[in-house]
């Protein structure tokens, strides 16, 4: 039992100290990496960008900088993930004038509520696809996202993909139902 005026143990202290200076409680910031989805509507043309925390990309005319990314805790629930993302895009203000880089967005991108926030460019848009980070324990569990899809699929509900493995028979289609027979009363 620890008396008044007394430091707490040092296992409990450089705990402490570990979260405040934000170590062992998931990925780094600078260790994540998003995906992010890029649309010209103008000739629909879209692309996958892989971006690491910090970094900028030029595609073009555009210049897209990834913030940051994250995403909401295992046990919570709807699960979220978003990005904080700055656009630029290089363009005219009008006919005959010399192009300029405007800020065209800088704020939160919503994988599962692209409605809360919107990339509102007559040319481009962009999206938040996956944010790669991990929290502590996670590591021990099989994985989440294969657990995820299968209990997805099992519901019949959502758009992850099944694969079958090498030693396991490939999943069959469901017969279906013969046709009623028209000459047969209901």
């Amino acid at each position: 039992m620890q008396q008044a005026g007394e430091e707490p143990a040092t296992e409990v202290k450089a705990g402490v100290d570990a979260v405040a200076a934000g170590e062992g409680i998931g990925t780094p910031n600078a260790d994540r990496v998003a995906t992010l989805g890029l649309l010209n509507k103008r000739n629909n043309m879209a692309q996958d960008l892989v971006m690491k925390t910090g970094e900028s990309r030029r595609v073009g005319n555009v210049i897209l900088k990834l913030a940051s990314c994250e995403r909401s805790l295992p046990w919570e629930k709807p699960e979220e993930l978003g990005a904080f993302v700055q656009l630029m895009v290089e363009e005219r203000a009008s006919p005959g004038q010399p192009l300029e880089w405007n800020k065209v967005f800088s704020g939160w991108l919503f994988k599962h509520s692209p409605a809360l926030n919107v990339v509102e460019h007559h040319v481009y848009d962009v999206w938040v696809k996956d944010c790669a980070m991990s929290f502590p324990g996670e590591e021990d569990r099989p994985s989440s996202s294969a657990s995820a899809s299968s209990a997805v699929n099992a519901s019949g509900s959502g758009s992850a993909e099944t694969t079958a493995s090498p030693s396991s028979p490939a999943p069959s289609a469901p017969t279906p139902a013969p046709p009623p027979d028209p000459a047969s009363p209901e």
